[in-house]
């Protein structure tokens, strides 16, 4: 049975989806319902791509060597104001892109930063595609149920790293979906302290091979150093626990494919939840909707799988 004839109720999270040059500051809370903001308040966006040269904590600054931005400036190397969570993960000699963004002082800031490595590009490009083709075959049989196999995939972890959905064969996967915004105590708040329960209980339990993986059902605003931030702010254990992201397309088939319903209205996200446990040949063995399940429940399972 398609968990969306038998997933009841949508949660409404708000989202906050305008930050105006903000560097990692929060943005202004949007009310349920605002409307957009005039095009005379939107500052410009340009993309950008270049190699980070080197990283100066204290004023919390990029300096990059890009690229030429078409129809503003040529390829120089320049500082660039970022957020304490870009910075935290930025490291010399990597290659980014980004949003540039300048502001009224004269200063240039950096937003939504993901890595741009070639092989690692190209590669969470083609497990897109692949998932793509994959959604679209399956047709109405996309929605995978207790039994099936998990779908192949490739997204960029907390660390900025290529992460092939093989990486986890072998081991015992739990999986939930969740996006760093979420304000609604009872759903992504909930169902994140109830992974780390979890993971601690499994640690307790010594159950082996087990990992714990959180997708983001909003990447345009979830980067890499967004989840890791996240991650870090939460006292995450990662060494057994990766946060993805990746292309929105790779998202939303994933999302059709495990059963999750997430959809923004204006400046809100109506979603709903899943946990899922998964054996060590990729298969889904067991599934959780809601944030209403218990840890115990989780790990006594993975000590039974086979």
């Amino acid at each position: 049975m398609n968990s969306y004839n038998r997933l009841s109720g949508w949660i409404t999270c708000a989202a906050g989806l305008l930050v105006l040059c903000a560097c990692g500051q929060p943005p202004p809370p949007v009310a349920s319902g605002a409307a957009p903001a005039s095009s005379k308040e939107i500052t410009p966006r340009y993309p950008l791509t270049g190699e980070i040269t080197g990283v100066d904590a204290t004023r919390k600054v990029l300096i990059v060597q890009h690229d030429e931005i078409k129809g503003y400036m040529p390829a120089m190397t320049m500082e660039f104001l970022v957020s304490a969570a870009d910075l935290a993960v930025a490291k010399p000699g990597q290659r980014i892109r980004a949003e540039m963004i300048p502001s009224k002082e004269g200063d240039f800031c950096l937003e939504k930063i993901w890595p741009d490595d070639r092989v690692a590009t190209a590669a969470v490009m083609a497990g897109a595609r692949g998932l793509r083709e994959n959604t679209m075959n399956r047709g109405k049989n996309a929605y995978r149920e207790v039994g099936e196999a998990m779908p192949d995939f490739t997204l960029y972890n907390q660390a900025s790293q290529a992460i092939p959905s093989g990486h986890f064969r072998g081991k015992k996967v739990m999986m939930n979906f969740i996006f760093t915004r979420c304000p609604v105590a009872t759903m992504c708040p909930a169902s994140t302290a109830k992974m780390i329960a979890t993971q601690k209980l499994a640690h307790e339990a010594a159950v082996a091979g087990i990992e714990f993986v959180s997708i983001t059902l909003d990447p345009a605003f979830d980067t890499p150093a967004v989840l890791q931030e996240y991650a870090t702010v939460r006292g995450i254990d990662t060494t057994n626990f990766s946060f993805l992201t990746g292309p929105e397309s790779a998202i939303r088939d994933l999302l059709t494919q495990f059963g999750i319903i997430a959809e923004f209205e204006g400046d809100l996200l109506k979603h709903t939840l899943a946990t899922l446990l998964i054996d060590e040949r990729g298969k889904i063995i067991h599934r959780a909707d809601g944030s209403v399940w218990e840890p115990r429940e989780f790990v006594a399972k993975m000590k039974v799988s086979k």
